[in-house]
């Protein structure tokens, strides 16, 4: 099987939100929502320990147009359909398509928080990964100390398997324990 020759739709609906692939253009609002939210991204994402550039936001768009077109990220932006707004960023990352199995993660504009957007995003995403590309595995991994992201994987189902102590350097290139959650064919779903 050859990840790049599958159809995979590029985008989908949860209650409030539209999520789709990310598209050259996308830069620009990214960005926005990225500099709006620096200092709550800044503990937990390793690409935002710096306000990036107009270009540099872009930049990462393209390379993740690219790399879904290839089928070897599935990066997706999550939009208010109402108002349009970017609320935040999301996808299946690492994946591994031979045993079908993929890792949701996500962050949240400051001004979108709190309101349930990432938790809707996760079960709709988590339901894509089930429906359209037959997951066997999916995995929320998160620092031990990010309890909002812990909660979220927590209220959309996914289970505690563990705690991999000193398992990764946090951003400030300190030691940090990874708990992971999952969800498994055949076991939740």
């Amino acid at each position: 099987m050859k990840p790049i020759m599958l159809s995979i739709p590029e985008s989908f609906e949860s209650s409030r939100l539209l999520i789709r692939a990310a598209r050259w253009g996308d830069g620009a609002g990214v960005n926005e929502a990225v500099l709006e939210s620096l200092a709550e991204l800044k503990p937990w994402m390793p690409w935002a320990q710096h306000e990036p550039t107009l270009e540099e936001s872009e930049v990462s768009i393209r390379r993740s147009r690219l790399e879904f077109l290839e089928r070897s990220d599935l990066r997706l932006l999550l939009y208010n359909k109402e108002t349009g707004q970017l609320v935040g960023s999301s996808g299946l990352h690492r994946i591994n398509w031979q045993s079908r199995r993929f890792e949701i993660g996500y962050w949240v504009r400051t001004s979108c928080s709190r309101q349930g957007y990432i938790t809707e995003a996760v079960e709709a995403i988590t339901n894509y990964a089930i429906n359209e590309l037959q997951a066997n595995r999916i995995e929320i991994r998160c620092d031990s100390r990010n309890t909002s992201s812990a909660r979220v994987a927590e209220r959309s189902g996914f289970t505690l398997e563990g705690i991999l102590r000193n398992e990764a350097c946090d951003t400030e290139g300190n030691l940090r324990d990874t708990m992971i959650f999952s969800k498994v064919r055949g076991v939740e779903y």
